[in-house]
């Protein structure tokens, strides 16, 4: 598994991501050095990016938004996201991101 998508034993998957808000097109934009790039339109205040972010995700991965968690990075570009309840399919669409 690449750097920025590791899995953890009771299936739940940590992503590390540089976000880009304020973006005009959300989506992945590649690797980062050891982080996936994420754009979003939502600009960074109020917490607006974070909540894209998750949404963002949920949506992606196909799980409730209740699934996401922000780990670390709240006020950074650089943040660390858990998602539960990850299956082999959700890892295998995130992977080809890369």
């Amino acid at each position: 598994m690449s750097d920025w998508l590791r899995e953890a034993a009771d299936g739940s998957l940590t992503l590390t991501l540089h976000i880009q808000p304020g973006a005009k097109k959300p989506g992945f934009a590649g690797l980062h050095g050891e982080a996936m790039k994420i754009r979003l339109a939502a600009p960074p205040v109020d917490g607006k990016a974070n909540a894209a972010l998750c949404a963002f995700l949920a949506d992606f991965c196909k799980v409730p938004k209740s699934a996401v968690t922000l780990i670390s990075g709240e006020t950074s570009r650089a943040k660390r996201v858990r998602v539960e309840g990850g299956s082999a399919e959700m890892i295998s669409r995130l992977r080809e991101m890369a």
